[in-house]
């Protein structure tokens, strides 16, 4: 049998919730069953010619809202709304398992057990399949709507929020694992064989043409988007740091500097230094290029930067230059529990000088400041539960607005809007002063949203910028500046010790780019052109 394609777009499915597979004895192929919300459809997808036929004819208006699924011997299993449902796989016709105060989401069935999600109140309930009474409740893993399915005495969970899918002991619920998905708006999880699949279901916009529209002939519109894909799922352990690296991409990414004045002028002496992307768990450095002139490589704090040496530009000289590095991008999630931290050693001296410091217009000094370092923290002491209240306090005091600089953090915070980098200049200050050692990272993040075509030009617009905070004995760990700030708790952790594979680290508490020498800013010279190609998935 030839192997599956990783992702598979069923034809004329519009909400996809569950995902299970079987074996149609009739080919000898595996096939995925999943149920469409919107239809009410109960869809028989062939995962190499993508078609999709409906195997509840007569009773599709029954299964509609339903949101999750499961089978367990020749039972099928829904949740819908507040109830649970179970019926033959013959004429499908619902039967009522019991009905819940509180709306349910996903479900998986053991022999002995009726598992199902509520995000109304943050648990997952075990019911007796038998005696239909409650068995225990487990806290969900997340903070939105969960898909569940079971793999032996495993129970998998997709938080569609977190981004995560999350592998729990069926009995304890206590979280062994967990891993981000490269795509948003997870709905189902399934097992075929050792291989887990996601089904993500969501929205995209595109450019719609209305050609009666003389005025607007062109608007944004969305539609359905709906596939299924096969997340690669592996656990690594380097030194006392145990993480998860999720599905990986292949991509290229070129950093030009175009030459570019309103006022010219000679420049004297020029050298240029851009920093390459860096090699970490999850990034790898495969090549890397120079694009118009060489550079010479120089080594800066221990990381590689690329110095373009121009010399001596005269007024409206043209000149481009800049790299292009080929990378190895995954998602990663790093495990690490807050009792494994109640103790850490002190910070070294050399650790203070370079991580405690003011070192970048941080208003350390200013009375609001510090007074909002000791509110977020209250009497706090555990460095990673000190870390996660500095970040909700911050999501609460502000909301994202791009700006065009980057005000100081009381600035900052009295207007209660901020950029990326006005988010990090705050949970960099407030960290600091609470002596949790944090340092700034980015640069770009890899345009997403057309995240599977292969080879074809990504351009992206903005850069962006993060932290990483260090923890003695075990090291530095990732934090995402703003985009878990959702407006209202609970906030997502999904990328609190982790990142998604989009995002290039490029520089760690070094410049990304400087000029030397310095009578000039790098956007008083230069225009910046950023480019991305995904070549292949991993």
């Amino acid at each position: 049998m030839p192997s599956l394609p990783s992702t598979i777009y069923p034809v004329g499915a519009y909400n996809l919730h569950g995902l299970v597979w079987l074996n149609d004895a009739n080919i000898g192929k595996p096939y995925a069953l999943c149920v469409d919300a919107y239809q009410g459809h109960l869809l028989k997808i062939d995962p190499f010619s993508e078609s999709a036929t409906v195997t509840n004819n007569y009773t599709a208006s029954d299964f509609r809202d339903a949101t999750g699924l499961a089978i367990a011997g020749e039972t099928l299993w829904i949740a819908k709304d507040n109830g649970i449902y179970y019926c033959d796989m013959v004429d499908y016709e619902l039967q009522p398992f019991m009905e819940l105060p509180n709306r349910v989401d996903g479900i998986a069935v053991s022999e002995g057990g009726v598992y199902v999600s509520s995000r109304e109140v943050g648990k997952i309930f075990v019911f007796g399949r038998a005696t239909r009474t409650l068995l225990r409740i487990m806290d969900a893993p997340g903070a939105g709507f969960e898909a569940l399915t079971l793999l032996g005495e495993e129970l998998w969970v997709s938080d569609r929020v977190e981004e995560t899918v999350y592998r729990l002991n069926a009995k304890t619920g206590e979280v062994l694992q967990r891993g981000l998905t490269p795509f948003p708006n997870a709905t189902g999880l399934g097992f075929l064989g050792n291989d887990l699949y996601v089904v993500y279901s969501g929205d995209e916009n595109y450019i719609r043409e209305s050609p009666n529209d003389l005025d607007e002939p062109f608007s944004v519109a969305a539609r359905e988007k709906v596939f299924i894909h096969q997340l690669k799922f592996n656990q690594y352990q380097e030194e006392k740091l145990n993480y998860t690296l999720t599905t990986g991409y292949k991509v290229e990414m070129i950093y030009l500097e175009e030459l570019s004045t309103e006022d010219p002028t000679s420049v004297y002496n020029l050298t240029w230094r851009v920093a390459y992307p860096t090699d970490t768990f999850r990034q790898k450095l495969l090549a890397i290029e120079p694009i118009g002139i060489p550079f010479e490589e120089e080594i800066v704090d221990g990381q590689k930067v690329a110095a373009f040496k121009l010399g001596n530009l005269k007024p409206e000289e043209a000149r481009m230059f800049g790299w292009k590095a080929t990378l190895e991008l995954y998602g990663i999630k790093y495990e690490l529990k807050e009792n494994e931290v109640e103790y850490v050693p002190e910070l070294s001296p050399e650790m203070q000088k370079l991580y405690l410091v003011d070192d970048d217009g941080l208003s350390m000094d200013n009375p609001i400041i510090q007074a909002a370092a000791q509110e977020a923290v209250g009497e706090e002491t555990n460095i990673l539960r000190k870390m996660r209240l500095i970040r909700d306090y911050v999501y609460d005091k502000l909301s994202y607005r791009v700006t065009p600089y980057i005000a100081s953090p009381e600035e900052v915070i009295v207007r209660g809007t901020g950029s990326c980098g006005e988010y990090v200049g705050l949970l960099l200050a407030l960290a600091r002063l609470n002596g949790i050692a944090c340092r700034t990272v980015g640069r770009y993040k890899c345009p997403h949203e057309g995240e599977l075509m292969l080879n074809i030009p990504l351009h992206q617009y903005y850069n962006h910028v993060w932290i990483e905070f260090y923890i003695p004995s075990i090291g530095w760990l990732p934090m995402e500046s703003n985009p878990d700030d959702t407006g209202e708790r609970p906030y997502p952790t999904r990328w609190f010790m982790g990142l998604p594979w989009y995002h290039v680290e490029i520089g760690k508490g070094i410049f990304f780019e400087t000029i030397q020498p310095q009578p000039y800013s790098i956007g008083e010279l230069a225009l910046n052109h950023v480019r991305f190609k995904i070549l292949e998935e991993l």
